[in-house]
């Protein structure tokens, strides 16, 4: 297994590696943000262990810099804070799990190894529902015969809707996750975003819909 260590506390990295080493892991370790980010970006791994409070760049923003670039290697935060806001932040940003400070090695270990056993979910190929089949890969849109690219955006809304197929997604949720927590999204731009998905659902002739809840948000729902 291949771990890339972001951590900016020299001996919990240096403790880190040694821990990994043991398991015979291969470990790149950085005790940088920027550096995180290029390790991340320029190699492949199989887990990535992200320290929250970096120098040059936190960890909330590594992993949203990384997920817009499409890298969907696990990534495990670890925080000295114990804080729900915390960590609803960080899964939101696209983490996958959360470690808090301190921890002990076997529990460390064990969420590795679940993380790793987790990317035959996570690198899927596509996504299905109702008459509707979602490329990851390339971010077409298909229906039956019928094809179109999605912009980056378009995919994001749509792959949430999709795997969240029957359940109201609010505006919140889709500005957060799409756009991120820190950006000047509002609510006009996921409309937009809706209304030009809608008009490629209907391009490609599909039945699936986008209803609007009424002041709560959106769901997917297929054909009646």
């Amino acid at each position: 297994m291949k771990v890339l260590i972001v951590e900016d506390e020299i001996r919990l990295a240096d403790a880190l590696g040694q821990i990994m080493k043991e398991q015979n892991y291969h470990t790149d370790i950085v005790n940088d943000g920027t550096d995180g980010l290029y390790y991340g970006l320029s190699n492949e791994y199989d887990v990535i262990i992200l320290d929250v409070m970096l120098p040059g760049m936190n960890g909330f923003q590594i992993v949203q810099k990384l997920r817009e670039s499409r890298i969907k290697t696990p990534v495990l935060l670890l925080t000295a804070r114990d804080d729900t806001s915390d960590k609803v932040k960080g899964l939101d940003k696209g983490a996958d799990d959360y470690l808090t400070k301190p921890f002990i090695p076997e529990e460390l270990l064990a969420r590795i190894r679940a993380l790793s056993r987790r990317q035959g979910d996570v690198f899927l190929d596509e996504m299905v529902f109702g008459d509707l089949s979602l490329d990851l890969s390339s971010n077409d849109l298909c229906c039956r015969e019928k094809s179109i690219h999605l912009a980056f955006k378009e995919f994001e809304v749509l792959k949430l809707l999709m795997s969240n197929s029957g359940k109201i997604i609010s505006k919140d949720t889709l500005i957060a996750r799409v756009w991120g927590n820190d950006s000047d999204a509002e609510d006009n731009n996921v409309e937009a975003y809706i209304s030009f998905l809608r008009k490629k659902l209907s391009f490609v002739g599909s039945q699936v819909e986008i209803n609007t809840i009424r002041k709560v948000g959106y769901r997917l729902e297929g054909p009646r």
